[in-house]
């Protein structure tokens, strides 16, 4: 009786690792083709040398050398982290607080959520162009009435031009974490407030001590979306700097300086490099922050958990 027992435990976990392999195997199968495979063709260009156009040919190491020991490179690389940072510090506590704002009932809310989203339906070229003849000084916002402190070459002064740029990126995707913090907000049982309102707490005591806790794995994800999303933060930027990364090399981010390298100085080679430094610089930023964070023990948080 033990054996047959046994056995028949060994079939059904077999036949349980088998269903879940299945089910798996077209997912694996799509990342295999358009992820692993792409990202290995871009890896063993990055030890050639190609124009774009003629014969392949081995170099080695010497992309790598050359990425690595270009200021450049360094210099792009502390542009991204400038913009991943600030745009960070920008579009999190304001999406917190719209995120706030639309999870409570009310049809001028609902409304007011709907027009707040219009900047995520627009493409980054049509928000490029747009704020670029904004923020232009002769006839943008600055010309409005009572404006005129605005009336300055905001995008060609090189000290303030990343800037303008996370202020751009932050007001298109501010939105979308809004919406995440939204739906989370909307998660937390309503029992949690009654009760701490039973117990005297104060609208701020709630959210420091409710809100906030209950919110944490919601956080994690819009940070690990806006740190990885800043990686790839390139039309708009283009858009905005004429495709130039200017003025001078001042909002020239890496994936920027990538498609410069790449296209416009013809060099496959260490573009492909730089590029590998974005991917694995953003699978370690999301292995960082998802293990930082404890997202990967995360438990329900729900009332009685």
């Amino acid at each position: 009786m033990t054996v047959a027992r046994t056995s028949h435990r060994g079939a059904t976990a077999w036949r349980r690792r088998t269903t879940g392999a299945a089910m798996a195997a077209p997912a694996l199968l799509l990342f295999g083709l358009f992820g692993i495979v792409p990202l290995s063709g871009v890896v063993i260009l990055s030890f050639t040398g190609w124009d774009g156009l003629g014969a392949i040919s081995w170099t080695g190491a010497a992309n790598w050398t050359s990425v690595l020991t270009d200021s450049a490179t360094w210099d792009a690389l502390w542009l991204t982290a400038k913009v991943m940072v600030l745009s960070w510090l920008l579009q999190t506590p304001i999406a917190l607080a719209l995120g706030l704002f639309q999870a409570a009932a009310g049809r001028w809310r609902a409304l007011l959520a709907v027009l707040f989203f219009l900047p995520l339906l627009l493409s980054a070229v049509a928000v490029g162009l747009t704020w670029q003849a904004l923020l232009d000084p002769a006839f943008g916002i600055g010309a409005t009435p009572g404006l005129g402190w605005l009336a300055r070459p905001l995008l060609g002064d090189p000290d303030l031009a990343l800037y303008a740029v996370i202020f751009v990126i932050a007001w298109q995707f501010i939105p979308f974490h809004a919406l995440l913090y939204q739906a989370g907000v909307r998660q937390i049982p309503v029992s949690l407030y009654e009760a701490a309102a039973i117990d005297g707490a104060g609208r701020g005591d709630r959210f420091w001590r409710i809100t906030l806790p209950q919110l944490r794995y919601t956080v994690v994800t819009s940070t690990t979306l806006m740190l990885v999303g800043s990686l790839t933060y390139f039309d708009l930027i283009f858009v905005l700097s004429g495709g130039t990364g200017g003025p001078g090399t001042a909002t020239r981010v890496l994936p920027l300086a990538m498609y410069i390298t790449g296209f416009q100085a013809h060099d496959m080679g260490r573009a492909s490099a730089i590029a590998t430094i974005l991917v694995f610089t953003g699978l370690a930023l999301s292995l960082i922050t998802t293990k930082w964070s404890g997202f990967t023990r995360m438990a329900s948080q729900q009332e009685g958990s």
